[in-house]
């Protein structure tokens, strides 16, 4: 999604964050990152105060000024913007720290936070979401009007229409959600302007105000064949992880992220060059997207302008892809944010890269940085890694959460608003 399209000029440009968990058919447990077991990161971690004293986490994941957690009984808690309900606790009050869900306590698989919206994989293979419907993205009927330009929008989970069941692994992106079938296809709903639905538009949304191609429902993915291992949902963009480890990428390409080779937009699944196999996880950015490779290196293509896909001196549009720097092969694990990327390495450590006005790349200053730098105090023991718009976030061993970067809406769940360059622990998770 560019901009001018969905969201008011000024506002934000997010980037898809996704989570991929593992269902009851055997999929592996994967992130909004397309990552196994991999979790946001903060700049600088800090605690998310007023949850219950002792939550563990299993998963996290970061939208554009949101964050939610699913905890080890199987519920989730969220954290940071809600004007339009994306925090799911029947408000649309702004909370700096976690709150709980309403009616998921229990029985939630894996948690997508996308641009203004989020949603939840039951452990019945069922899909929720909530938050702004202005585009479809929530795939389902609301009635409620949220925001400063009052827009569609839902403040609890309501069931995804077609979906309640049969679901092993769900993504949301800026506008847009995607969902992986038991029997590996794939279904996406929303925005549908640039094609990231992967097929034609079956509605017209409401928007910000002009009528917006659509899908208010879920629709099949055309060409991939039931094929898909994961599947991550970004701005305007969205890939997929096959079986076979191969990489497959539809939507807007004006950067090249799609990494045909071009920068031709494409409604239908085309391979990325040099990733018709080797690739284990997969995570989509603003107009750029990364891969891990079977060998541990990391590979990004699309804009590079931000230092975001981890080389020296990129060019702005990068249409195939490119080897991180200094990175070896040691990552097990990538997530992309808004304009900044996140390894996590074998060692359990984070290594970020790229734009760092808020801090988000954790290393203490707000230096743009185009070569992975460590994380401070992050050298060992996380788990996973997530990354949204401008903050980042880290799942520790021990089931803690820590987050850095921006907290204009109280996203890094400290209890503040004040942001940090270096991670935070997330109050009220931890041993």
């Amino acid at each position: 999604m560019r901009l001018p399209r969905t969201f008011p000029a000024g506002l934000f440009s997010f980037d898809l964050v996704f989570v991929l968990a593992l269902a009851t058919v055997g999929l592996g447990l994967t992130l909004g990152n397309g990552l196994t077991q991999a979790r946001p990161a903060t700049a600088m971690p800090i605690d998310v105060a007023g949850s219950d004293a002792g939550a563990t986490a299993e998963a996290i994941s970061a939208g554009w000024g949101h964050t939610c957690a699913l905890t080890s009984a199987g519920g989730v808690k969220c954290w940071g913007g809600n004007e339009f309900g994306q925090l799911g606790d029947g408000t649309t009050t702004e909370r700096n720290t976690p709150v709980d869900v309403v009616g998921l306590d229990s029985g939630v698989l894996a948690v997508a936070s996308g641009g203004l919206h989020t949603c939840a994989l039951t452990a019945g293979g069922g899909v929720k979401c909530w938050g702004l419907n202005a585009f479809g993205e929530v795939g389902a009927a609301t009635t409620d009007l949220c925001g400063w330009a009052p827009s569609p929008c839902s403040t609890i989970p309501l069931d995804v229409v077609g979906l309640e069941a049969g679901v092993a692994a769900i993504a949301a992106g800026s506008s847009h959600t995607c969902a992986v079938t038991a029997r590996g296809g794939a279904k996406c709903w929303g925005f549908s302007q640039d094609g990231q639905l992967g097929t034609a538009a079956s509605d017209s949304c409401v928007g910000w105000g002009d009528p917006s191609p659509c899908s208010k429902t879920p629709t099949d993915v055309r060409g991939l064949r039931n094929h898909v291992k994961t599947i991550d949902a970004g701005d305007d963009h969205t890939c997929a992880l096959t079986a076979r480890g191969g990489v497959k990428c539809w939507g807007s390409n004006f950067a090249g992220q799609l990494g045909d080779g071009t920068i031709s937009g494409h409604t239908t699944p085309r391979y990325v060059v040099g990733l018709h196999r080797g690739a284990t996880s997969i995570a989509t950015g603003n107009h750029y997207t990364c891969a891990v490779t079977t060998g541990g290196g990391v590979k990004c293509w699309g804009i590079g302008e931000e230092g975001q896909l981890g080389v020296w001196s990129p060019n702005d549009l990068n249409p195939i892809p490119l080897d991180v720097a200094e990175l070896g092969a040691e990552a097990i694990a990538v997530t992309a944010g808004g304009w900044h990327s996140c390894a996590l390495t074998v060692e359990g450590g984070v290594k970020c890269w790229g734009l760092n006005t808020a801090g988000q790349i954790g290393d203490g200053t707000t230096d743009q940085r185009f070569l992975p730098v460590d994380v401070l105090g992050l050298g060992s023991g996380i788990a996973a890694i997530e990354a949204g718009e401008l903050h980042t976030c880290a799942l520790t061993t021990e089931g803690g959460v820590k987050c850095w970067g921006s907290n204009q809406f109280g996203q890094l769940g400290d209890g503040s608003t004040d942001s940090s360059t270096t991670p935070v622990d997330v109050v009220g998770f931890g041993p």
